[in-house]
């Protein structure tokens, strides 16, 4: 005998039952962070208006952030943002991570970030989650920053910079179990290298320019190994 579910549901509506529900177990949540303050720096781009994009720095240690806004995203807003992040960030940075856009594999980008001894770690194509933090920054930004901010305030970079200070050194986070980043950026000197460390540690021969297309890099890569000549 075949027995309708829609039949069974307005059965038990009728005797006023309840539904069972299944509960599922909820998977326990690890938090993945970097031990030292610059070891990785997550980069990204957020369109904020039209004719405003927000460039974004997030330390993955300290969550410790530089901020700066552009009318356009570009290979040299990119270049003039990294300057920013290497000035500001009080620590040096070992590696920057970024997604596949355009904007970032700029020949300049990537030469200034050699000449820092800064190496280049853009993430898969499809792969937001690998850079989640800064992802996720960006919904604090919106929320808590663009909400009550006038977009066509001519100072509103001298705004943003003011809620980057208060993000760094005033504003408590959970996934740093209340402390601000520059709490922990303090705790964490004394294992933090020099610049001097990590210029002395980084091998250029070791660290080539990133293409933006991965299947394309990834075939580069193979045939250097090999070592065979890539086609044109």
């Amino acid at each position: 005998m075949k027995i309708s579910p829609s039949t069974v549901a307005r059965v038990l509506e009728k005797y006023d039952m309840k539904l069972l529900k299944r509960y599922h177990k909820k998977k326990e949540f690890k938090r993945y962070t970097k031990e030292i303050p610059g070891e990785r720096v997550q980069m990204d781009v957020c369109k904020i208006d039209t004719g405003i994009y927000q460039y974004t720095a997030i330390d993955d240690c300290s969550r410790f952030r530089v901020l700066h806004t552009y009318s356009r995203r570009t290979a040299k807003n990119t270049v003039n943002f990294l300057e920013r992040v290497v000035e500001q960030m009080p620590f040096p940075i070992q590696r920057v991570q970024t997604d596949r856009g355009k904007e970032f594999f700029g020949l300049t980008f990537q030469e200034i970030l050699r000449e820092y001894g800064i190496k280049f770690r853009p993430i898969k194509p499809r792969s937001p989650h690998l850079n989640g933090k800064v992802e996720r920054s960006h919904q604090t930004d919106l929320q808590e920053f663009y909400m009550t901010a006038n977009l066509k305030d001519p100072c509103l970079n001298d705004r943003l910079e003011e809620w980057q200070f208060h993000y760094n050194w005033h504003r408590s986070h959970s996934s740093l179990k209340g402390k601000t980043p520059m709490d922990v950026v303090t705790e964490k000197s004394a294992l933090t290298p020099l610049w001097e460390d990590i210029e002395a540690k980084y091998d250029s021969a070791r660290e080539p320019i990133r293409e933006q297309n991965y299947g394309w890099e990834r075939m580069l890569s193979k045939y250097k190994k090999k070592g065979k000549p890539a086609r044109n």
